[in-house]
C-alpha cells in the first residue's frame, strides 16, 4: 500500500468488484463504493486521483456547488448493479462548467474534451439517482466473473516500461509483451529452441559448403548461375544469427528484470538494446537480400533463355545486380531502424519485426516477399517456356539436347526447392496475421485475473497458436537456404574437394579469383554499355559479342554440365574460346618461351591423374627435370605464336629432346 499526494491509499482492484472510494475529494458522498475502470477509462483510483489534481483549487474555492459531485460521478462513479453504469445528467455538467470556467482560466486549466457536456444524457436529475442508492452494491459471485462492458486492453503494472523507450503492446503505449512467450509454456519453448538450433546448424553447414565449393574454383560458377553463390552467402548469415540466438537463449531478445526499469521480464523493442539491434539488422537485411538474389537469378536465366544473352553480356550487368540486391534490403533496414520497429523474439532468441506489430509484418515482410515471388515465378516460367521452345524447334546435337533438358530439370527442381519453403513461410505469416487478435484475446481471458486487468467482453472464440505452426515457420525460414547445395552437388564437386583435400591443386590456382576480378567490366561500362557491345578482357585480350546464335541457348547447359570430367569441360571451353578469338589476336599475341611453358602447362590434361584440368610432363624424373630447366635457362628465348597447336607440339618435342 502506498500513500499519494491526493491523500488516498491505493490498492489494485480485482475482477471489477465494487471497491471502497479512497479519493480524498470524493469522501462523504451519498455513496461510498465505486468501480474501476471509471467512466473516463482510468485503470484504477491512483490514476483517477492524479487526473483530478488540476481541479483541486476550483473544488476548494467552491466555484460551483455541482463541480465536486460532477467530478466524482466521472472519476469515482457509484457502484450499483454490477456492470450497470449511471451517468450524470447534462444539466449537472453544464452548471459546473459555466460557473467555474472563469476561475479555471485564472489557474490555466482547460475543460477536458472527454468531459464535454454533450456526451451525457439530456436530463435534469441529481446524482446519484434514488434507484442507484437503493440497489445493493455488492455483486453476486456470478456477476463478478462477467464483464458487461468492453474496456479493451489495459497494460498490467508488471508490463509497464519507461515512456522514453517508446514501447507499444496490443495498442497500448509504454507497455511490453511478457518474455519469453505469451503463448507457450517453458517445456514447449525448450523443445522449439533446440529444434531451431539443430536446423540452423544444418542450414549453416549446407550453405557454407556451397560457398567453400565456389572458393575452390571461382571460375566454375559464372553468370547466369553466379547469384546462387550470393544467395548461399545470405543464408549463411541468416542461419548464423539463429544459431547465436539458440546459444544466447533469451538474453538478447528479452529485457531482464530490474527494479529501476522492468518489473518483469519483457520483450525488447526499439534500438536501445544494441545486441538486439545488430541481430535484427543482420537477420532482416540478409533475409530480404536472399529473396532479391533469387529474383536476380531468375532474371539472369531469363536473359540467357529469351534474348539469348551470353555469359559475358550478363556479366556486364553484375554491378547493377549487386546495387539492387544489397541496396533495396539496406534501404528497408534503415527505414525500420528509423521507425523503431525492432522486436525481440523470445522463442528463437533473435530480433526481427512483425512479431507483435501486425502493420510492420504486413508492409515490411509479407509485401516484399510476395512481390519477389511474383516477379521471380513469372520470369522463371517465361525462361522455361523459351528453353523448351529452343529444344523443340531448333535442331541440336543429341549431346546438347541432353544437356539442355538436364539443365531445365535442374533449374525446375532448384526453383521448387526454393519456392515450396518460401510459400510455406508466407502462409505461416498470413495465418499468424489473421489469428493474432484471437490469440491475444485468449491470452487476456486467461491472464486478466492474474494481472488484475479488465477481462475481454463477450469472448466468442478462443484459440492459441499450435506449436507445430511455429516449428514449421522456423524450419522453412532456414530450409529455404539449403537448395543451393542441390546446384553444386555433382561428381565434379566431389572430384574438386578430393583434389583440394589431397593437395593436388594447380600452383597458379590461387590467382583464379584475381583473374576473375580482372575480367570484370569497369563500373561505368557495366552500367552504360549496351548488351551487343563487345567486352575487352584485360587478362586475355579477347573480344566477345554480347549476343549469339541459337547456340547461346545451350550455353547454359554446356557450362552447367557438372557431371563431365573436368578435362573435357576445360577442352570445350578452350575450343569455344579459340573460336571467339580474332585473327589479329592470334597473329599479334607473341610471348616468350617461359610464358609459353606456363600456357602449355595449363592447357593439356595431366598424364598422371585423369581428374585434373592441368597438363605437364610430370612423369619425367627429378634429375631430367632439373636438366631441362638448365637447358631452357641457357637457350635463347624463342618467339612463338600463342594459340597455335603446331607450335605447342614442337615445344613439347623440344622439351622431350632436352630431357
Amino acid at each position: 500500500r502506498r500513500l499519494y499526494r491526493v491523500g488516498c491509499s491505493i490498492e489494485s482492484h480485482s475482477e471489477f468488484t465494487c471497491e471502497p472510494i479512497r479519493l480524498r475529494m470524493c469522501q462523504d458522498l451519498p455513496y461510498n463504493t465505486t468501480f474501476m475502470p471509471n467512466l473516463l477509462n482510468h485503470y484504477d483510483q491512483q490514476t483517477a486521483a492524479l487526473a483530478m489534481e488540476p481541479f483541486h483549487p476550483m473544488v476548494n474555492l467552491v466555484c460551483s456547488a455541482d463541480l465536486r459531485m460532477f467530478l466524482c460521478a466521472l472519476y469515482a462513479p457509484v457502484c450499483t448493479v454490477y456492470g450497470h453504469v449511471s451517468m450524470p445528467c447534462r444539466s449537472l455538467c453544464q452548471r459546473a462548467k459555466d460557473e467555474c470556467h472563469k476561475l479555471m482560466e485564472i489557474f490555466g486549466v482547460a475543460w477536458p474534451d472527454d468531459m464535454e457536456c454533450s456526451r451525457f444524457p439530456d436530463c435534469d436529475e441529481p446524482y446519484p439517482r434514488l434507484e442507484d442508492l437503493l440497489t445493493g452494491s455488492e455483486p453476486t459471485d456470478q456477476s463478478s466473473m462477467t464483464v458487461q462492458r468492453d474496456y479493451g486492453f489495459w497494460c498490467p503494472r508488471e508490463l509497464k516500461v519507461d515512456p522514453d523507450l517508446g514501447y507499444t503492446f496490443m495498442g497500448r503505449k509504454d507497455c511490453s509483451a511478457p518474455c519469453p512467450s505469451m503463448f507457450f509454456n517453458q517445456q514447449e519453448l525448450t523443445f522449439i529452441r533446440y529444434f531451431i538450433g539443430v536446423v540452423s546448424i544444418v542450414c549453416l553447414s549446407a550453405t557454407l559448403f556451397t560457398f567453400l565449393t565456389f572458393l575452390i574454383d571461382v571460375t566454375r560458377f559464372r553468370y547466369p548461375e553466379r547469384p546462387i553463390i550470393f544467395y548461399a552467402v545470405c543464408y549463411i548469415m541468416v542461419s548464423l544469427v539463429f544459431f547465436l540466438g539458440f546459444l544466447l537463449e533469451g538474453r538478447v531478445a528479452c529485457n531482464p528484470v530490474s527494479p529501476s526499469q522492468f518489473r518483469a521480464s519483457t520483450i525488447t523493442q526499439g534500438s536501445h538494446n544494441k545486441a538486439c539491434t545488430l541481430f535484427f539488422m543482420v537477420l532482416y537485411f540478409f533475409t530480404m537480400a536472399g529473396s532479391v538474389w533469387w529474383v536476380i537469378l531468375t532474371i539472369t536465366w531469363f536473359l540467357a533463355a529469351v534474348p539469348k544473352w551470353g555469359s559475358e553480356a550478363i556479366e556486364k550487368k553484375a554491378l547493377l545486380f549487386h546495387a539492387i540486391a544489397w541496396g533495396l534490403p539496406g534501404a528497408l533496414t534503415v527505414t525500420l531502424l528509423a521507425l523503431n520497429k525492432i522486436e525481440g523474439d523470445g522463442i528463437s532468441g533473435v530480433c526481427f519485426i512483425g512479431l507483435y506489430d501486425i502493420d510492420a509484418l504486413r508492409w515490411f515482410v509479407l509485401a516484399p516477399l510476395c512481390v519477389n515471388v511474383a516477379v521471380g515465378v513469372s520470369l522463371l516460367l517465361v525462361g522455361i517456356v523459351a528453353l523448351n521452345r529452343v529444344r523443340m524447334e531448333i535442331p541440336l546435337e543429341k549431346e546438347n539436347q541432353t544437356k539442355l533438358v538436364k539443365f531445365m530439370i535442374r533449374m525446375g527442381v532448384f526453383s521448387v526447392l526454393y519456392l515450396a519453403p518460401l510459400f510455406t513461410v508466407i502462409g505461416c505469416y498470413i495465418y499468424e496475421h489473421t489469428y493474432r487478435k484471437i490469440w491475444e484475446k485468449t491470452w487476456m481471458e486467461n491472464n486478466c485475473r492474474r494481472y488484475h486487468i479488465p477481462c475481454p467482453y463477450k469472448v466468442e472464440e478462443t484459440s492459441r497458436p499450435a506449436m507445430v505452426l511455429f516449428l514449421i515457420k522456423y524450419l522453412m525460414m532456414l530450409v529455404v537456404g539449403i537448395p543451393s547445395v542441390f546446384w553444386v552437388g555433382s561428381k565434379k564437386t566431389c572430384f574438386e574437394w578430393a583434389s583440394f583435400l589431397h593437395g593436388r591443386r594447380r600452383k597458379d590456382g590461387v590467382n583464379e579469383s584475381r583473374q576473375v576480378l580482372q575480367e570484370q567490366p569497369d563500373f561505368a561500362q557495366s552500367l552504360l554499355r549496351e548488351p551487343n557491345t563487345p567486352i575487352v578482357r584485360k587478362s586475355r585480350g579477347t573480344s566477345t559479342q554480347g549476343t549469339s546464335t541459337h547456340a547461346s541457348s545451350t550455353h547454359l547447359a554446356v557450362l552447367d554440365d557438372l557431371d563431365e570430367p573436368a578435362s573435357s569441360v576445360h577442352s570445350k571451353a578452350s575450343y569455344h574460346s579459340s573460336l571467339r578469338r580474332t585473327r589479329d589476336d592470334r597473329s599479334d599475341t607473341v610471348v616468350y618461351r617461359g610464358t609459353e611453358d606456363r600456357s602449355f602447362h595449363g592447357s593439356n590434361p595431366r598424364l598422371d591423374h585423369p581428374l585434373s584440368t592441368h597438363s605437364s610432363l610430370h612423369q619425367i624424373d627429378s634429375h631430367s627435370r632439373h636438366s631441362s630447366q638448365r637447358d631452357v635457362s641457357v637457350a635463347p628465348p624463342t618467339l612463338i605464336t600463342h594459340g597455335t597447336t603446331a607450335s605447342d607440339g614442337r615445344a613439347a618435342e623440344n622439351e622431350g629432346t632436352n630431357a
